[in-house]
């Protein structure tokens, strides 16, 4: 089976280039359009390995908090958080969290998944 990655994007037209670029890479793509929906998927998705973020998003947290909360309740997972709008600090971002700025290299963003689960 494949490892699955959670795609957390409002934007409807990245959060397809990102499915894109996950699958591409050789993983099962999950689609959220906030962190409410993101949350129910991990609570009944035991597959999801790898959590892609936007910081920026409507609803009851941001992807900063979202990406807090997972570390926080499936230590496991990794994490990766983007944004096009600003830069995180390294203290902002949960242990072993990586940025990358929009509009990302899609290359790194591929060898950085494969990284993750290897």
């Amino acid at each position: 089976m494949r490892k699955s990655v959670l795609i957390v994007e409002d934007e409807p037209l990245l959060r397809m280039l990102a499915v894109d670029l996950v699958e591409e890479a050789g993983f099962t793509a999950l689609e959220a359009s906030n962190a409410d929906e993101a949350i129910a998927m991990l609570e009944t998705d035991t597959n999801i390995r790898i959590l892609l973020t936007d910081i920026d998003m409507p609803g009851s947290m941001d992807g900063l908090r979202l990406a807090a909360a997972v570390r926080d309740r499936w230590p496991p997972i990794e994490i990766i958080v983007v944004s096009g709008m600003r830069k995180p600090g390294a203290h902002e971002l949960p242990t072993r969290g990586v940025f990358f700025s929009k509009p990302y290299d899609v290359r790194k963003i591929s060898a950085q998944l494969l990284l993750m689960a290897s």
